[in-house]
């Protein structure tokens, strides 16, 4: 029976917007466990989309490491949404081999040779999300709310930026990068151009390499 490429593309769609807007601990393994299973039940058996996925549920199980897992696992149903909607199933992430997947910043590198912005865009913002929180731990500013609800990567830059962990400028950028992200990750994908996003994965790898954690 040939693919419903369509129907496929809107189960896609339908669990990308669950989980968006996600802020528990609990919102983020519920949205881990739908982006799982969405990957396992339409992406090719035995495949890398399906291998890379348990990788990094495998990676990160801990509840307080789990939001290094939501974001690419994100990225990886988006790069399937594509080839999903280009008509093939060879592209992206099967062309990405396991120690690409190491090194987050050179796996959206390697999306965005392909062609892929938007999955490039979700890693690429995952990795300085992660960073800022690392930042956070560093220099003892609190990454969860008194409610204990995780702060938002907003948040972070705003009190790393005021206690003059990196400069106003390094603040502005993050804003922008974040804000970029948020645009991948919610669909907006007309908003935003390849260019911005290889100039974004350039100048996040030197904000990591000058503000190290």
């Amino acid at each position: 029976m040939p693919l419903d490429q369509k129907a496929i593309i809107k189960q896609i769609d339908d669990v990308l917007g669950k989980c968006n807007s996600v802020a528990s601990t609990e919102e983020t393994s519920k949205a881990i466990n739908l982006l799982l299973s969405a990957i396992q039940r339409l992406a090719p058996p035995d495949g890398v989309y399906i291998n890379s996925a348990k990788r990094y549920e495998e990676r990160f199980p801990q509840l307080n490491t789990m939001f290094l897992t939501l974001e690419p696992l994100r990225g990886i149903l988006l790069a399937l949404r594509s080839d999903y909607e280009s008509g093939y199933m060879q592209s992206v992430v099967e062309l990405v081999h396991a120690d690409i997947f190491a090194d987050f910043l050179e796996m959206a590198d390697y999306l965005l040779e392909q062609g892929y912005k938007d999955p490039a865009a979700v890693v690429t913002g995952s990795v300085l999300e992660a960073h800022l929180r690392k930042l956070c731990d560093k220099n003892r500013i609190a990454v969860v709310k008194d409610d204990g609800k995780p702060k938002k990567a907003d948040t972070l830059n705003a009190e790393l930026a005021a206690a003059g962990i990196y400069s106003k400028l390094d603040h502005k950028n993050v804003t922008a990068w974040l804000d970029l992200r948020n645009k991948a990750a919610h669909g907006h994908y007309a908003e935003y151009t390849k260019e911005q996003v290889t100039l974004m994965v350039q100048a996040v790898r030197d904000f990591i390499t000058r503000n190290s954690a």
